[in-house]
């Protein structure tokens, strides 16, 4: 009888390194600085980098996300939003 997962058939891991943690927010926003503060941390301890980008100033982001925000993106996918747990961002950076 075969395994039901195979080592061979999982993709490989990303090292932390090479991921990107993007935080969509605007500014004024307590959440968003709730959230970076968890995002610089959780990437200074894993070497992931971050960027910031203001949903006021990209109509994509705006009508997208307006009611998200803040929303966390990891290599361009929507991780979270609103909250941003540290174990699990850290966990999906493969940390």
């Amino acid at each position: 009888m075969a395994p039901l997962f195979s080592s061979r058939s999982r993709s490989p891991r990303k090292n932390p390194a090479d991921r990107v943690v993007t935080l969509v927010g605007k500014p004024g926003c307590h959440l968003c600085d709730d959230a970076q503060a968890v995002i610089e941390k959780v990437c200074a301890e894993t070497g992931a980098s971050w960027e910031k980008k203001d949903i006021t100033e990209d109509a994509e982001l705006h009508r997208k996300y307006w009611e998200q925000i803040p929303v966390i993106l990891v290599d361009g996918a929507q991780h979270d939003f609103w909250r941003v747990d540290p174990k699990r961002l850290r966990t999906a950076l493969g940390a």
